[in-house]
């Protein structure tokens, strides 16, 4: 990547911004999913009632579930952002697909430029060969 042009400073600090959100909702999905199963153990004592206990927990998880939702979401959210950046910034590739497209079209251009030409040939040796027959008829008036 060494032959790879230089970003400009806003790119670079935009996808610098993109790494540091993936790494800290994948580690918030991580932290909260560790969280819930030392949770679904169930092996802390304490002096609450297991009753209180209990309800702690679950409540606990809920709100580890729902920062797990959120994370996954804001995850969701950054790839739309890096598809949107990619199809709005990646002009090396609209270039070449406009490329494509052009010499596609010339293509065409070609070939329908040649059969007309093969029409009009066509068209005015028959043209020759109704006005010779013409001319050489008893019929013309």
């Amino acid at each position: 990547m060494a032959h790879q042009r230089a970003l400009p400073q806003s790119k670079e600090a935009l996808l610098k911004s993109y790494t540091s959100r993936l790494k800290d909702d994948v580690k918030s999905m991580l932290e909260n999913f560790e969280e819930i199963v030392k949770l679904a153990k169930g092996e802390n004592e304490t002096q609450l009632n297991r009753f209180t206990q209990c309800e702690q927990d679950t409540y606990e998880m809920h709100v580890r579930a729902a920062n797990m939702v959120r994370a996954g979401e804001s995850l969701m959210k950054l790839v739309s952002d890096i598809k949107q950046y990619l199809i709005l910034n990646d002009f090396p590739s609209v270039n070449e697909a406009i490329a494509q497209n052009s010499k596609l079209m010339r293509t065409k251009q070609a070939e329908c430029d040649q059969k007309l030409m093969n029409l009009r040939d066509d068209m005015a040796a028959d043209l020759y060969d109704l006005e010779e027959e013409y001319y050489n008829s008893i019929y013309k008036g």
